[in-house]
């Protein structure tokens, strides 16, 4: 019997070495990944390390996508252009499923408990919400804003409680559907002004920001009391003077609220704008070389990093948040696409989508530290983004 226990107990232990050797033990608060927008591809990446560990295929047209994290981190939500939903273990390194949700989609979120992932369509117009760990679809809230009419979802972000907040492009409308019961969600629509593009939703939960195309401002919606309704702030920066033409929508959801203020994007122009988070009154302009795209606090809030439109698309510049002023100016490569900030913000990561490579900096002394090879790269997602709110 002693003899028998033994040879099991050694056999079993045999089976778990030989499944450790195919992936190294790894912690997932260490990983991320790179989206290759042309080829299809993931590159699972570690940030410690700084270096790829793994490459995965078969994730479809990846020209406009996006990724989140279940709660512990292990598993990454890819949203692909082409409708495409896909569930990948970072463990492993391989897809666990895949399904084509939509005909043309941008993005999406994941609730608060993690239990369900919601994705943002453009056709069709609305958001579908499935079961994180199966895929299964659970319910869709068409985006139908008035009789026979849809519009393109944008802006997608999770609040508290199981509700996600979303702009209706064409609608002009801020909805906010509670999916308390994932069966049987429940929608709260709002006036928000001529084609929101993008939305966030600021660090702590509390309001939604969703940029205007059509006309100067934004619309603003306090989530803890949406009874008020939602308001415009900044509804004069650019008055009286004529747009530069728009190479590049920007990009909102980059939590770029620091020391509290809020650092946005202006449409069309070369400037950051400062807002007051608390009152969201204009405070102040920052002149930048560009069209800004992505405007990024680094996670201290010291710093924001900024990336622009073309033709300024291969320079980032970085502003001081004491001074209030541009302090650096970088050139990674060509069109610059992303930038992440590692969890506690001592180095930045930035694709270089037409050089094929992802290039990482030290943010304190702007020293670059290494280059990875990626095929026209794009989005950049650490899972230190499952543990905050809107990202």
């Amino acid at each position: 019997m002693r003899r028998t226990f033994a040879f099991l107990a050694a056999t079993l232990a045999a089976v778990l070495l030989a499944a450790c050797a195919g992936q190294p033990l790894k912690g997932t608060g260490d990983l991320g990944l790179v989206i290759e927008r042309a080829s299809g591809h993931l590159t699972l990446v570690n940030t410690t390390t700084k270096s790829a560990y793994a490459r995965i295929e078969g994730l479809g047209d990846l020209s406009h996508a996006s990724a989140v994290y279940s709660r512990d981190g292990r598993y990454a939500y890819i949203f692909g252009r082409d409708g495409g939903l896909t569930k990948v273990d970072l463990l492993e390194a391989r897809i666990v499923k895949r399904v084509i949700q939509a005909g043309n989609a941008i993005g999406g979120s994941i609730s608060q408990d993690g239990r369900i992932v919601v994705a943002q369509n453009y056709t069709p117009g609305g958001i579908k919400a499935f079961d994180a760990e199966t895929l299964e679809l659970l319910s869709e809230v068409p985006a139908e804003y008035a009789p026979g009419k849809f519009s393109k979802v944008v802006g997608l972000a999770d609040a508290q409680g199981g509700k996600f907040a979303y702009a209706l492009f064409e609608g002009g409308e801020i909805w906010v559907t509670d999916f308390a019961n994932p069966r049987a969600p429940k929608t709260q629509r709002f006036p928000a002004g001529s084609q929101p593009y993008d939305g966030l939703v600021t660090p702590g939960g509390r309001h939604f920001l969703a940029g205007l195309y059509g006309e100067d401002g934004i619309a603003l919606l306090d989530l803890w009391q949406p009874e008020q309704g939602s308001r415009k702030i900044l509804s004069g920066y650019g008055r009286g003077e004529e747009k530069l033409p728009v190479y590049k929508m920007p990009h909102l959801r980059g939590w770029a609220v620091a020391q509290g203020k809020a650092y946005l994007p202006a449409i069309g122009r070369h400037e950051v704008l400062v807002v007051d988070a608390t009152s969201w009154q204009e405070v102040g302009r920052i002149p930048v070389k560009g069209q800004p795209v992505f405007v990024m606090a680094r996670p201290d809030g010291r710093q924001v990093w900024v990336n622009f439109s073309f033709p300024d698309y291969s320079e980032v510049q970085v502003i001081d948040t004491l001074s209030g002023r541009v302090v650096k100016t970088l050139a990674p490569g060509k069109a610059v696409l992303h930038m992440e900030f590692t969890p506690r913000g001592e180095h930045v990561w930035l694709s270089a989508r037409d050089d094929n490579k992802v290039v990482v900096y030290d943010t304190a002394s702007f020293e670059k530290l290494t280059e990875l090879p990626a095929q026209a790269p794009s989005g950049i997602f650490f899972t230190s983004r499952a543990a905050r709110i809107g990202l």
